[in-house]
């Protein structure tokens, strides 16, 4: 402190001490002085220095302010004092008034200087990612300085700084943070920072945007309340407009995040006559540039359309369209408005339709096209007003051809309100046409084409128009009277443009006659239009009426492609009229003029009709399509010769006739490929039935086996029983036993043998009827489906074994042929080798040709034995098909018989339900039977005859086993 008082004073005291010299020890001060405060003060001296002596500060001090920054980041407040510093030798900001003659050539000196020290700055990258480092601290000396100074680089030399920030990592997320900070000053400046950021560098608007940027930005104009918040809002919304402007990524996502929704309280601004702060106004007319940026022409249609759908469905365009019937709304606000509005509508029927809906707040009530339109053909409402009202119906009428019909109907003698309490729009359209305002005839005659634009429909709806001029006088058709009013030119004394009447009503005559010849008959009914238009075209008039005459030479090139229905106006006799009245050369360079006019160009470039004054709407944009479209074709089609025209119809002709053949072919072709496609899925669906089929034979067969594993089980388990029913012998002794008791035991024995005969003959019985059920039919075809039953197998097997067989046959032959093709190629090549090859020498020309003949013998009998191959294999082919339907006969059957198998096998499964029981009272008589002779035996009495019986009758019991499985085996 004490240094920069003697420096001051010893400045003030002598003229030696310039301020160069006191720039210089400061800096030297801040070079090489050890202490902290001192160099603190000498850099807050640099500081109060650095706006006026900018230039001296700057090139003296700005290397050791940069080191400052890198080497005392722990002091925050000479950090602080450094970045002022910078930022004032950077900043253009001039506070100090300079005189208005030195105003201009300060401002260009001070930019000089700013963008030269941004540039030293700069040139070293490490500053700026130094600078972004020192973002991050929280100090608001050091934090609000920095973004400053950083905002300021990019006022400076943007690009360059946007790529260091852009390579830095973490660069622009570290700016993101700013957004949050709860110091206002620092969030606002923050926003300003991005602002000059995003400026038309795609990259960081996309990082931006991903950063959550959208969020933080709507949070704020929230916060901020909306339309009625301050600057603040108005910077948010410059940097959306940036974010997204021109970025379709950036507007898919803000579209996807559901921000278009938040837009809807913006514009709830009610109706009243106060409340309109120019800030407001500023801000809403952001808000309605912001909508637009989302919904311009400009835009992928794609993307452009799903931004149209999210505004009607969530309420915006609704909330739009009743600020635009409100009243008291500025004059700007509502022209910027109808502009919105016509974007939201453009070319989206489900908008379109909504918008004729929407009627003004009057008594009666009014549709908001007729008000526009009453504003639109009024010559005392504002020049951007009223283009704002024709851009609006153009956009209704874009793509729109149901609106189209509903203007077009408003015209016709069936829809005309005979009462006159309302005006249509059609009625306005007429009005404004032939009204003495010409800004008014271009507008309606503009508006007029838009309803016909690619409609045919509607272009010849259009014809029925019938005006009545005056009293008295029989009404006359539109198409008439926009001719009558052409040809009386400047006689009728109009307010505005000489031309733009004219110029209006050939735009329309021109839309309304192109691609519709039943306008173009009607147009050439009238004998004196084509004489006024050779005549316009033939004369030599001012640079003013070439405009006229160009768009009279397309008017007469759109006639000249009539369909010669009118034998006086032929296409040859048209052409020669153009040659002998104006001349080919002369006709081609006044049409010409029209794509050469200066205002053409600007008009073709954006729909909105944007027109510094009303002098220049000449042009209309979807005219300026038609033009582009029909200039080059008209061109040729007058070159050429008659000999070409005739050539031209007849390969017209040709190639209408080779259409209507290949679309004969195409038909037939289609045709096949429905039956192909039928026969495809017939063939489809019969092969899953055959593996359906074989599958079910399968299943019966491994069931067949099962029935027969279960049998043969059953058997061999009767067997075992039966064995152990032999007979036991050994040497008991009668021990006390009495003879009566003997005698009643054989008596017992005898009842016993007498019941198991019984039992015998009721297990026969009941076989028999087993075998009855298998053999008997209960209808008169049963016997043929038994028989079928056991063989139904064995002639599937066939079928298959021969099907086996034919198939080998088949590839045996088909091996056989090809090698035969083989054999016959080869000696194809031999003769061809033997009939180039020169004769060999003591070779005589005989045996050449007796090779030759034996050659071609070989080749026709190889020709004739693959021909006979053929039709073997296509009688073998027709074989193969009656041997399927065989198969499927056979498969048939079985199906049929396999019902009655089943019903069989219930039977059996009864029956055999009786006869285990049977088997069961057996066991149990043949084991009283045995103890019973275990007694006998224990008695001395003798049982030999008995074991003989019980031999003999269990050998006629495995008889009637061994019968009864071989039945089982049939079945």
């Amino acid at each position: 402190m004490n240094f920069l008082r003697g420096v001051m004073g010893g400045q003030s005291a002598g003229p030696q001490h310039t301020e160069a010299e006191t720039i210089q020890k400061l800096c030297d001060r801040v070079a090489s002085s050890t202490l902290l405060d001192d160099r603190r003060n000498a850099v807050r001296a640099l500081k109060s220095l650095s706006k006026k002596y900018r230039l001296e500060v700057g090139i003296q001090a700005m290397e050791h302010l940069i080191h400052v920054l890198q080497t005392d980041r722990s002091d925050s407040e000479i950090i602080g004092y450094a970045l002022d510093t910078l930022y004032n030798i950077i900043s253009n900001d001039e506070e100090e008034e300079v005189d208005d003659v030195e105003e201009e050539n300060s401002t260009r000196q001070s930019e000089d200087l700013g963008s030269q020290f941004t540039e030293i700055f700069i040139k070293q990258q490490e500053n700026v990612t130094l600078l972004l480092s020192l973002l991050e601290e929280f100090d608001f000396h050091v934090r609000w300085p920095g973004v400053k100074l950083l905002t300021s680089l990019l006022k400076q030399l943007g690009p360059q700084v946007q790529q260091i920030i852009l390579v830095s990592p973490m660069g622009v997320s570290r700016l993101m943070d700013l957004l949050a900070d709860s110091r206002e000053v620092i969030r606002n400046d923050g926003v300003l920072l991005l602002q000059a950021l995003t400026r038309s560098n795609g990259a960081i608007q996309k990082i931006v945007a991903f950063e959550n940027a959208f969020e933080r930005l709507l949070d704020i104009i929230t916060e901020e309340g909306n339309s009625d918040g301050g600057i603040v809002v108005e910077d948010c919304l410059i940097l959306l407009q940036n974010l997204l402007k021109n970025n379709n990524s950036n507007q898919n996502f803000f579209k996807e995040g559901s921000y278009i929704q938040r837009m809807k309280p913006w514009f709830e601004v009610g109706d009243e006559n106060s409340g309109w702060s120019a800030q407001k106004v500023t801000n809403l007319h952001l808000m309605l540039q912001l909508v637009r940026v989302l919904v311009s022409p400009n835009n992928p249609p794609g993307a452009t359309s799903s931004c149209q759908k999210a505004m009607f469905q969530c309420g915006l365009l609704q909330q739009l369209c009743t600020i635009l019937m409100a009243t008291g709304v500025p004059a700007d606000i509502l022209t910027e408005t109808i502009n919105t509005v016509s974007e939201v509508i453009r070319g989206c029927q489900v908008n379109q339709d909504y918008f004729a809906s929407v009627n003004a707040p009057s008594n009666p009530p009014r549709p908001a096209i007729v008000v526009l339109l009453m504003s639109m053909v009024n010559e005392r409402q504002p020049f951007v007003l009223r283009c704002a009202v024709l851009y609006c119906f153009q956009c209704f009428l874009y793509k729109n051809q149901k609106g189209q019909g509903e203007i077009v109907s408003t015209l016709l003698p069936s829809t005309i309100d005979a009462t006159g309490n309302t005006v249509s729009a059609g009625q306005l359209l007429c009005g404004g046409l032939f009204s003495t305002d010409s800004l008014s005839n271009w507008c309606a005659a503009v508006a007029l084409a838009h309803a016909l634009q690619e409609n045919a429909t509607q272009k010849e709806q259009l014809l029925r128009v019938q005006l009545a001029t005056s009293i008295g006088n029989p009404p006359v058709s539109l198409l008439q009277q926009c001719t009558n009013i052409l040809s009386q030119g400047d006689k009728i004394n109009r307010r505005g443009s000489k031309i733009q009447t004219r110029v209006g009503l050939l735009m329309l005559l021109c839309t309304w006659l192109s691609n519709c010849p039943i306008a173009v008959t009607h147009f050439l009914h009238n004998s004196a239009n084509v004489p006024f238009l050779t005549g316009q075209i033939a004369e030599n008039l001012g640079e003013e009426e070439q405009l006229v005459q160009g768009l009279c030479a397309l008017l007469l090139g759109i006639i000249y492609f009539n369909d010669n229905s009118l034998e006086t106006y032929m296409k040859e006799k048209l052409k020669q009229l153009i040659e002998k009245r104006i001349g080919k050369e002369n006709f081609i360079e006044k049409l010409g003029f029209i794509s050469k006019h200066e205002l053409y160009s600007r008009a073709s470039q954006k729909p909105q009709p944007n027109f510094p004054s009303p002098e220049c709407m000449i042009f209309d944009h979807e005219f300026t399509k038609l033009v582009k479209e029909l200039e080059g074709v008209i061109t040729k089609a007058i070159y050429k010769s008659s000999e070409e025209d005739k050539k031209e119809e007849e390969v017209k002709k040709t190639l209408e006739q080779h259409d209507s053949i290949v679309t004969h072919y195409k038909n037939m072709i289609r045709e096949q490929d429905l039956q192909l496609e039928e026969l495809k899925q017939q063939i489809s669906t019969l092969k899953c039935q055959n593996e359906q089929l074989q599958t079910a034979v399968t299943q019966q067969v491994s069931q067949i086996q099962q029935h027969k594993d279960q049998y043969n089980l059953l058997k061999v388990q009767l067997g075992k029983d039966s064995q152990h029913q032999g007979p036991y012998t050994d040497g008991a002794q009668m021990n006390g036993i009495q003879p009566e008791e003997i005698s009643r035991l054989r008596e017992e024995i005898e009842e016993l043998k007498s019941n198991r005969e019984l039992l015998q003959s009721q297990l026969a019985e009941k076989d028999s009827l087993i075998e009855n059920l298998k053999s008997s039919q209960p209808s008169p075809g049963t016997n043929e489906q038994s028989s079928a039953t056991a063989g139904d197998s064995e002639q599937i097997a066939e079928l298959k074994q021969e099907l086996a067989t034919l198939k080998s046959q088949l590839n045996s032959q088909s091996v056989e042929i090809t090698k035969l093709q083989t054999e016959k190629q080869e000696l194809l090549q031999k003769t061809e080798a033997f009939a180039k090859s020169a004769p060999v020498p003591g070779e005589s020309e005989t045996v050449i040709a007796t090779k030759t003949t034996d050659v071609e013998g070989r080749l026709s009998a190889l020709l004739q034995e693959t021909k006979e191959l053929k039709n073997e294999i296509k009688a073998l082919s027709e074989e193969r098909t009656a041997i399927k339907e065989q198969l499927d006969s056979s498969n048939s059957t079985i199906a049929i018989l396999q019902n009655e198998k089943n019903k069989l096998e219930v039977d059996i499964t009864d029956s055999k339900k009786e006869q285990d029981d049977l088997l069961v009272l057996l066991a149990d008589q043949d084991q009283k039977i045995f103890s019973l002779k275990n007694k006998l035996k224990e008695l001395g009495h003798p049982v030999e005859e008995e074991d003989e019986l019980e031999s003999g009758d269990q050998d006629d019991e495995d008889d009637e086993d061994e019968d009864d499985g071989k039945e089982q085996g049939h079945i």
